[in-house]
């Protein structure tokens, strides 16, 4: 995953393992709940020893996966990840219990996280106070009287994330990474991205006609008459789709050349004058500023001609529904709950039934109270010797690539000296942050879901806003602790792997060096070459936007590139969807070059520690193991809807091509399976970039 900014809002933290595939494996009880399975690094059981491994090797080391975890119908895709995540959540599950139980003895922090998770359980209590809550909201949404009096309400609902019009939050500075600044990006969208409402066929129109039923459901459980709701949700609907007409689409927002215009809040103000924006920037909660990103100034001119054409009833329609749309289900009363569920759930992700509220609960305090759990999390779940070795792994995958490097033939020697720099100074993060967060200032109350949530979010906007105009805490994390994921940041130029992800199967203590090298190892890899794909490349080592490559090296960098964007192109996930090749070149770039990397340092360990690469272990030699590890890092499904959604909108493309899109480009795993050339997994030609 690629980090190539701080921003809460323009740029998202984007996972390797999806939300929407965490699921439950059980096994063992507490109380009612049952433990989830604990995979080894390399589970013979999924191995389905019918496939040919060079014609489909996803297909051959998971093939019988799910036999023995098909999808549950809480979930919309199931795999290796949401196994190591479903086990996570359960161990949170019982500190979070154990603090809510109460006594006198809790900590400060053991309070906060008790109550919270206590409070998100008490459904009766969130039916009851119903959108008590919300009403002044709304009250204010009511009471608008002309478009001039919109820039407080904005500027409110911005503090609760809340996507009326617009985003603003706070980045590092692109061009210069020692400082924090403000930014206005583009927003207002409430489908999952611009395309969404231009795309034709059938099931495009489709999500759409179900989008603004959505809506219409929505605001009628918020009390308009039926004819009045559906009216206002083809308004909103007209509305969203003028503002996606001005918005950048999901592939050109990955260029950080186009998503940074530094401007004066002078120029902005001239830009979309409608907002005043100084009382905009003040009463969203960020220091006084002069300058700030305007991610995409043509968004900000349409979005201006937009507020003056809307009319003020369409425009408080829209705002309503915004604000609810907003609001995390889980503190809503059930029938708003179910009815966006519904849409987001069922409709757009093919998941048939809502996951267990306390599964929902745990992942809610984790987002508000992440490093106060996590601490718990860290020292009952991680050990010194976990650290150690995950460090030692790291550092002989660096150490690979700088070999790497040196044997490139496409870059010269000039560019092979600057990017040899930027690794060198690249920061790892094992495990946890040196420092942990202070929640002392956040309230949290046991009788009070709603205010516990939006208090967690105002809380942490701004704590993000309060950096603006400070130098960048580069010992910050943007992940908790328990997170199953990993992410490698272009400004802080560094690679971060929570604990979380450091967990059997991706990292067995007891299991193979070859497998831990194709499972965490090709993570690991992957991470750093994010640094140098088509994104990590535009920023040097002290991650500044920089052009630091010479003219031939760009040109040959594109041409190798382009050859994975072709390839990626051609792979079909459903009916007739293809995975999008420059949508995904950034990580199928990191997925290739991480996994090479991480072969050639497992190739480094097992001649440091004498291991016979031709000895087979449980019928397989330590070279197979390393890929079947590989394999099984991805192992799992998902449903046709999902993958539809992930295809259109994810920068990761689907989990068999994150297997057979990479070892059909490593001639290595060829030879260790005994493929022959012109077979589908050892194609004649490959792509490599690094």
């Amino acid at each position: 995953m690629t980090r190539p900014g701080a921003s809460r809002i323009a740029i998202l933290l984007l996972i390797i393992f999806s939300a929407n595939s965490v699921l439950v494996a059980q096994t063992a009880t507490v109380g009612s709940e049952k433990k989830p399975d604990s995979l080894s690094g390399l589970d013979e059981r999924f191995i389905d020893t019918g496939a040919d491994p060079c014609t489909d090797f996803f297909n051959y080391a998971c093939g019988n996966f799910t036999k023995y975890y098909p999808i549950p119908n809480d979930r919309s895709g199931y795999g290796t990840g949401a196994l190591v995540a479903e086990r996570n959540e359960y161990i949170l599950h019982t500190m979070l219990e154990k603090a809510a139980a109460g006594g006198a003895e809790r900590t400060p922090n053991e309070q906060k996280i008790g109550d919270y998770y206590a409070a998100c359980l008490n459904v009766d209590a969130i039916n009851q106070k119903g959108l008590q809550a919300l009403q002044p909201d709304l009250d204010r949404i009511t009471a608008l009287k002309n478009k001039s009096e919109l820039t407080p309400l904005l500027a409110h609902f911005q503090l609760i994330n809340v996507n009326a019009f617009l985003g603003f939050g706070e980045q590092q500075d692109f061009k210069d990474a020692t400082r924090q600044i403000a930014l206005v990006d583009q927003g207002g969208l409430g489908l999952p991205e611009r395309d969404y409402y231009f795309r034709t066929g059938e099931a495009a129109e489709k999500t759409r006609k179900d989008y603004v039923q959505h809506i219409a459901n929505m605001l009628k459980l918020m009390g308009e008459p039926e004819a009045t709701a559906t009216s206002d949700a083809q308004n909103i609907m007209q509305l969203e789709t003028a503002l996606a007409k001005v918005s950048l689409d999901i592939v050109t927002q990955r260029d950080p050349n186009k998503v940074y215009h530094m401007m004066q809040v002078s120029e902005l103000e001239k830009l979309t004058p409608n907002i005043d924006w100084p009382r905009f920037i003040k009463e969203g909660g960020s220091p006084a500023v002069t300058q700030l990103n305007v991610t995409n100034p043509e968004f900000f001119k349409g979005l201006s001609a937009l507020l003056d054409t809307t009319d003020l009833n369409t425009i408080k329609a829209y705002l309503r529904w915004q604000l609810i749309n907003g609001v995390p289900g889980i503190v809503l009363p059930a029938a708003f709950d179910d009815e966006g569920f519904d849409f987001f759930g069922r409709k757009l992700r093919g998941q048939p039934e809502q996951r267990a509220r306390w599964k929902r609960c745990v992942q809610t305090a984790d987002g508000a109270l992440g490093e106060a759990l996590g601490q718990v999390y860290v020292a009952q779940e991680f050990s010194p010797v976990s650290k150690q070795a995950t460090v030692q792994m790291v550092k002989d995958i660096e150490s690979a690539m700088d070999g790497d490097i040196d044997t490139l033939d496409w870059m010269s020697a000039e560019t092979k000296v600057r990017a040899k720099a930027k690794l060198h100074a690249v920061a790892d993060k094992i495990g946890y942050p040196d420092h942990w967060r202070d929640y002392s200032k956040l309230v949290v109350s046991r009788d009070d879901a709603f205010g516990n949530v939006q208090r967690g979010i105002v809380f942490e906007n701004l704590r993000q806003l309060a950096k603006i105009g400070k130098p960048v805490d580069r010992g910050e994390w943007g992940m908790s602790p328990p997170t199953v994921d990993a992410y490698y940041s272009a400004s802080m130029n560094d690679i971060n792997f929570p604990a979380g992800i450091l967990q059997p199967p991706l990292f067995d203590p007891k299991a193979t060096d070859a497998e831990n090298y194709g499972h965490i190892g090709g993570v690991v890899g992957h991470e750093l070459t994010h640094g140098f794909d088509d994104q990590g490349r535009q920023f040097d080592g002290n991650g500044n936007l920089s052009d630091w490559w010479t003219s031939d090296d760009e040109k040959r960098f594109i041409e190798k590139a382009d050859c994975t964007v072709k390839e990626y192109d051609s792979f079909v996930v459903v009916d007739d969807v293809k995975v999008n090749g420059k949508l995904t070149l950034g990580e199928n770039t990191a997925d290739n070059g991480g996994l090479r990397l991480a072969f050639m340092a497992f190739l480094e360990d097992a001649k440091r520690k004498n291991i016979d690469l031709k000895e087979k272990q449980d019928g397989y030699t330590p070279i197979q193991q390393f890929f079947l590890g590989h394999g099984q890092t991805w192992c799992g499904s998902t449903r046709p809807e999902q993958l539809r959604l992930q295809v259109q909108t994810d920068p990761h493309s689907p989990r068999q091509f994150r297997v057979n899109g990479v070892v059909r480009n490593m001639p290595e795993f060829g030879k260790a399976f005994g493929c022959k050339i012109g077979q589908p997994m050892m194609p004649q030609k490959v792509c490599r970039v690094w």
